[in-house]
């Protein structure tokens, strides 16, 4: 357990008293329901809004942006991203769909209900994931860093560092805001970061092994990615790259 000893000396000259953070806590998890997932998918950035999934995919000449039905994995709306662009995280402000590239320094602003496009954004390094917390964009780039953006000039405003109790949390991918909290999939790592965004600590981790069996994504790079949010029912998804299956999950604290 991590202490902040946050020691002052009041007007009276009196030692205040040390002052415990937040504990890092541990988590597993519950599926509640399982939903077919499109395996050609390479999900880079996923959220559900208004009944519906929105889907970032990723992979040069493979890239799009979709709208797909939860119960059935239909994918009801899709826009191909062009090569040699790779697609990343994908968030929602306003009646705009904003989605990161990869390497390219750039971003795509679509019409969120037609899917066409109406703009581009730059920013230096690489995009990964992307989120919004109602008054800014929340941005990764593989690094320890978390970016925050005007969502409406879409420059950046500011960063936190991200550490765990054993140090700095590297290669954070896709984002979501969950009841007041960062969640982040960790790459190549089966756990997810639940995150302040006001200190940038690990508030706890969510250790999803054995949720999608190792024969249903054999390949190396087809791990787990993407996390949803149904604010409206309380419902958290997750899935990954190429998997076959999307999961609702209901989070249990581990004692």
């Amino acid at each position: 357990m991590a202490f902040a000893a946050a020691l002052a000396l009041g007007g009276c000259g009196k030692q205040a008293s040390p002052v415990a953070s937040p504990a890092q806590r541990d988590y597993t998890y519950r599926v509640v329901n399982t939903y077919p997932h499109d395996k050609s998918a390479f999900t880079q950035g996923l959220l559900y809004l208004d009944g519906v999934l929105y889907e970032g995919t990723g992979r040069e000449g493979e890239s799009s942006i979709r709208k797909v039905k939860l119960e059935t994995g239909e994918v009801l709306q899709k826009r191909d991203v062009p090569a040699p662009y790779f697609g990343e995280g994908i968030a929602i402000w306003q009646n705009r769909l904003l989605e990161l590239t990869w390497q390219a320094e750039k971003g795509f602003i679509y019409d969120l209900a037609t899917f066409e496009p109406k703009g581009e954004f730059a920013y230096p390094g690489e995009g990964w994931g992307l989120t919004s917390d109602g008054k800014r964009l929340i941005m990764s780039d593989g690094s320890d860093r978390l970016r925050f953006l005007d969502p409406n000039t879409l420059q950046e405003t500011g960063r936190i560092l991200v550490e765990s109790e054993i140090g700095k949390l590297n290669n954070l991918n896709e984002l979501e805001f969950i009841k007041g909290e960062i969640w982040a999939n960790i790459w190549k790592d089966e756990r997810i970061a639940r995150i302040s965004p006001a200190t940038g600590k690990v508030i706890g981790f969510v250790d999803m092994r054995g949720i999608l069996p190792l024969s249903e994504h054999p390949d190396p790079d087809d791990v787990l990615n993407g996390i949803a949010y149904d604010a409206q029912h309380d419902r958290i998804f997750v899935t990954g790259k190429h998997w076959p299956k999307l999961f609702e999950i209901q989070i249990v604290e581990r004692k």
